[in-house]
């Protein structure tokens, strides 16, 4: 029953991104809210969901991006297994972990999304999409990673209530 609030949670972010986020364009980059919102998830301690929410959120950004489920498949999975690996070993470091998964899982969807347009015929300077696309879309990732892990540490808790307050 706690997992229900992924369908809206989720639903939602997809709608902002598609709508409002996508629009906020620094060079060619832009923020990914979802992936941001899957890491910040995956770093909560009492979360033992991370893993349905990576895929339902692949479905849902499945339908609004022309890029295969695959490339998002791989890239949301690899978040979350890296927040996963980062909330057991950086416990004490929350933000820190959550800048490191951020920048991570920002690099790697990139790079993902990089190489499955070079395979498909779309020729792109690496240069390029490196200076104009990746490392714009790292910054306004940062810049989103505070506010939506402050948010989702507050939801953790709510959906997640401790042993002590029961």
């Amino acid at each position: 029953m706690r997992n229900i609030i992924a369908f809206p949670l989720l639903g939602l972010a997809v709608i902002l991104q598609s709508s409002i986020v996508s629009q906020v364009v620094l060079l060619s980059g832009y923020a990914d809210l979802p992936l941001i919102l899957l890491a910040a998830w995956a770093l909560q301690e009492r979360v033992q969901s991370a893993w349905h929410w990576a895929l339902l959120a692949t479905v849902m950004v499945g339908f609004v991006t022309h890029l295969p489920w695959i490339v998002i498949l791989i890239g949301y999975l690899a978040v979350v297994s890296m927040a996963q690996l980062l909330q057991r070993r950086v416990w004490q470091a929350p933000l820190l972990a959550m800048f490191s998964v951020t920048f991570a899982g920002t690099l790697c969807m990139q790079m993902l999304t990089y190489f499955y347009l070079t395979l498909t015929g779309t020729p792109l300077p690496l240069g390029d999409v490196l200076g104009l696309v990746t490392l714009p879309s790292l910054l306004l990732n940062m810049l989103f990673a505070i506010p939506v892990y402050v948010f989702m540490r507050d939801l953790a808790r709510w959906v997640y209530p401790s042993q002590e307050s029961s």
